[in-house]
């Protein structure tokens, strides 16, 4: 003898049904496909969907794969657009660079001659930059002179701090 499979009512299915449908509902919680309504009902039972085949399984990975695969080749196919573009950009710059200085005989920058200053009376190797005429004092590296950055402001004590102990750049009062 066979046995009739039969499906359980899902009260969350049914909820959104019509009124209509409630008559064909009443009295019963399973149904199998020989009740004479099955067709009206099946909307709104638990009915489990058949288990796939070893193909069918298969077949859907290799999709999954093979999207995957076009989504990856894509974003390298941007990427490296993008970093052409600025391979380009940046040489492009570099090019110009060396067109103004053809045409001027030096590179643009944003240091003029009269940032840097010479110091003592014969040549040495000191190398000063300075920011304008107002300065509290300098960092020098060590305690070699042959460095200074010149501050409008004096930094903070913190500032100073650290920039002494982690990069061995000592601040000397001009004031």
């Amino acid at each position: 003898m066979t046995e009739k499979i039969g499906y359980k009512l899902n009260p969350k299915k049914l909820k959104g049904a019509p009124q209509g449908i409630l008559p064909y509902v009443v009295g019963a919680f399973y149904y199998t496909e020989d009740f004479e309504y099955f067709d009206v009902i099946k909307p709104y039972l638990d009915i489990p969907e058949p288990p796939k085949s070893l193909e069918e399984i298969q077949k859907e990975l290799d999709e999954k794969i093979d999207k995957r695969i076009e989504d990856v080749e894509y974003k390298f196919a941007q990427l490296k657009c993008y970093q052409e573009y600025q391979y380009n950009q940046k040489f492009d710059r570099i090019f110009e660079k060396f067109e103004y200085a053809k045409e001027h005989g030096q590179f643009p920058s944003k240091l003029t001659y009269s940032n840097l200053i010479a110091t003592g009376s014969n040549i040495t190797s000191t190398f000063v930059i300075k920011q304008g005429n107002k300065h509290e004092g300098y960092y020098t590296f060590g305690n070699r002179k042959y460095f200074k950055f010149y501050m409008p402001d004096k930094p903070n004590a913190i500032v100073r701090f650290f920039m002494k102990n982690c990069l061995s750049f000592v601040w000397v009062d001009e004031k």
